[in-house]
């Protein structure tokens, strides 16, 4: 006698809980469906879809677009090292430099300016994945490991 009485008490709780639940979804749908006509709920789900669809579709040119953009990016001067120096010992002061321009793909140019009193020099050696076919002082090695590292 007790087992049964134990049984329906647990039937009768599983009974409310399923019946709070129903009562629950009930609500939550018909809150949704408020003042929309039977007709009127398929062709608005349509529409949501259908905008879904485009949305995906943007989504994608939008990813296609940033690839692209990454791409080019990797031609720009991303990187950028610069060292001062005095080669000459009569003129006071670092007025020559070594300025390293690379791309993403560590490729560019160093460019040299050896300042004298007399004149102005300026030099350029191209570099093409971090090296270059022509030797490099030590100020050249400085300002493309800087840029290197940037």
């Amino acid at each position: 006698m007790q087992y049964q009485i134990v049984l329906l008490i647990i039937f009768g709780v599983w009974l409310l809980a399923l019946s709070v639940l129903f009562y629950w979804s009930y609500a939550f749908f018909r809150r949704l469906t408020k003042g929309v006509k039977e007709n009127e709920l398929a062709r608005i789900l349509n529409r949501i879809l259908k905008i879904q669809g485009e949305n995906t579709e943007e989504i994608k040119r939008v990813a296609r677009g940033i690839s692209k953009l990454e791409e080019d990016g990797k031609n720009h001067v991303q990187k950028v090292g610069i060292v001062r120096f005095n080669p000459f010992k009569e003129i006071g002061g670092d007025h020559s430099f070594s300025l390293a321009n690379l791309d993403g793909r560590d490729s560019g140019v160093i460019i040299t300016c050896l300042h004298t009193r007399e004149r102005t020099r300026v030099y350029m050696k191209s570099i093409v994945r971090g090296k270059s076919e022509l030797d490099l002082s030590d100020e050249e090695k400085k300002a493309l490991a800087k840029a290197i590292r940037s």
